[in-house]
């Protein structure tokens, strides 16, 4: 039987010595790329709510777009699975910009008014295609999560999540304050030409980085390009880690709620401008939050982390819309925004240890479609239960006389009360999970876990290392406490030839002051 390569590659590599350099350079190129679609997905948003007044059309269309994701998410793991990220990262963007100036073809050739007409098929696919390029710039994610791995030194994964964080976060600023202006004082058609153009930008630089990679190798018979057995096969091959997703499915079910109705709650309480720039406010929190974790970690226990930050989480989502205050729903998204990065750093920093770096795409793919599949699901939900039931009702004497006194009084207090119970099904979830067996499984399996760390291809010349014993190196290290190297542990059967990245003692000693506490 011809062995799997995933299981029989070593253990742990050096990356090489300028890879931290080159993800910065990834990290930055992706952010930009991220913005541009985030700038028109938001931009679509609010242009479709401000001429529809739809809060179905909005829902759909949020569940929709996280729909797509779940659909190819699984396609997107297996390609970045088998083929070098940089040529994954530009096919993710040639999709993007043709789709971008697909929608804006049609932009040009149909008047608005058949544009917005929900009856009408143009509306429909108009928001399709401009989805479809949106949902392609996932892959380009997916392939940065791997990059973690195979840039950056082990005992720095979760540091450079949380600059994932950060990111996304200054993404967020950016599109929630521009996409809300673009659609009041330049409208759709000139929103599309700045995103074609910023896509174009993204694109052209992407052109010139570099990432060392070998070229992956295709294990034996899995050769589809949904490499669903696989997928499961890396997933059940790390107790616990099914459960994991599983939470993060259901935690994203109550997420649907938020992602349907918060931009209808906000644009009760500000004008489109306003809103656009108070969500752009709000979103400095995503910024801090991913600094914090970015510097501090996550502790010694990741999975643990993550369950308080989503009581607490829950607990906002519960209280930040109980009146009707436009300061309490902004405060609340800030805090919100804040603690996101630390349950999306926790995941992929548990994924990255526990799963061999070839088959980390696939698992990133699989939880992406799973836990993205379940928020549309709620979404499609909600919206229609919350504008035929849930907002009729809140309007009414009956509902006022029943529930004021939680909820107080003011717009929009339909949506409050969906908020409220959602926040509430949210604690509720993840203070079961913290006495589930999955919980104290996975938690063990990421302390014990050795690192997986890519093989990275170097074009530089490699000296020729002399293999120690895990003895002598410890000795050798102690005499020479300036530099840091990279040691086989004394769990390894063989010593690694590569050559040694040297860092600076201070950039060494915040690795390991952090990861003392991390692992």
């Amino acid at each position: 039987m011809t062995p799997d390569p995933a299981s029989t590659a070593p253990a742990t590599v050096v990356p090489p010595p300028n890879g931290m350099r080159t993800f910065l350079h990834v990290l930055v190129n992706t952010a930009f790329a991220n913005i541009t679609t985030s700038f028109l997905w938001f931009a679509l948003t609010f242009w479709v709510y401000l001429e529809t007044r739809s809060v179905l059309a909005t829902g759909i269309i949020g569940g929709a777009y996280m729909l797509f994701i779940a659909f190819f998410a699984m396609i997107f793991g297996t390609l970045v699975d088998r083929h070098r990220k940089h040529r994954v990262m530009i096919l993710s963007s040639l999709i993007t910009l043709a789709s971008f100036l697909v929608a804006g073809a049609l932009y040009l050739a149909q008047p608005e008014s058949a544009l917005v007409d929900l009856g009408g098929p143009w509306f429909w696919l108009f928001a399709g295609i401009i989805l479809f390029g949106s949902v392609v710039e996932h892959m380009r994610n997916i392939a940065l999560s791997t990059t973690v791995t195979l840039l950056t030194p082990v005992e720095r994964h979760a540091n450079a999540n949380g600059l994932v964080g950060t990111v996304q976060g200054i993404a967020f600023i950016i599109t929630s304050v521009f996409s809300g202006l673009a659609i009041g004082f330049l409208g759709m058609g000139w929103t599309l030409v700045i995103a074609l153009v910023a896509t174009a930008a993204a694109l052209a630089h992407l052109l010139f980085l570099r990432i060392p990679e070998e070229q992956p190798v295709v294990e034996p018979g899995r050769t589809s390009l949904i490499d669903l057995a696989g997928s499961i096969a890396a997933v059940r091959a790390a107790q616990g880690l099914f459960a994991l997703i599983i939470f993060s499915t259901f935690n994203n079910l109550i997420g649907g709620v938020y992602m349907a109705l918060m931009d209808p709650y906000g644009l009760t309480l500000f004008e489109v401008e306003i809103w656009g720039v108070v969500f752009g406010v709000a979103a400095t929190g995503f910024i801090i939050g991913g600094l914090v974790i970015a510097k501090f970690g996550l502790g010694r226990n990741p999975i643990r982390t993550m369950l308080l930050v989503v009581v607490a989480m829950g607990v906002l989502g519960a209280v930040f819309t109980i009146r009707d205050w436009w300061w309490l729903y902004a405060l609340g998204i800030w805090v919100y925004m804040m603690l996101i990065p630390a349950v999306e750093a926790a995941e992929q920093t548990v994924i990255q240890k526990v799963v061999p770096y070839a088959r980390q795409g696939r698992v990133f793919g699989f939880a992406a479609a799973f836990e993205s599949a379940a928020a549309p699901v709620t979404a499609f939900l909600i919206a229609p239960i919350a504008e035929f039931a849930i907002i009729p009702y809140m309007d009414s004497p009956a509902g006022a006389a029943a529930w004021g006194w939680l909820l107080g009084d003011g717009q929009a207090r339909g949506i409050a009360m969906v908020f409220f119970f959602a926040g509430l099904a949210m604690v509720v979830i993840a203070l079961l999970a913290f006495t589930t067996r999955s919980y104290r499984t996975l938690s063990a399996e990421y302390a014990g876990a050795q690192e997986s760390v890519p093989v990275a291809a170097d074009p530089s010349p490699r000296p020729r290392v002399r293999c120690r014993s895990p003895a002598r190196e410890r000795g050798r290290l102690s005499r020479r406490r300036h530099e840091h190297a990279a040691v086989t542990p004394p769990s390894r059967a063989r010593c690694v030839h590569a050559s040694v990245p040297r860092i600076p003692l201070v950039e060494a000693m915040t690795g390991r002051i952090f990861f003392s506490s991390a692992s």
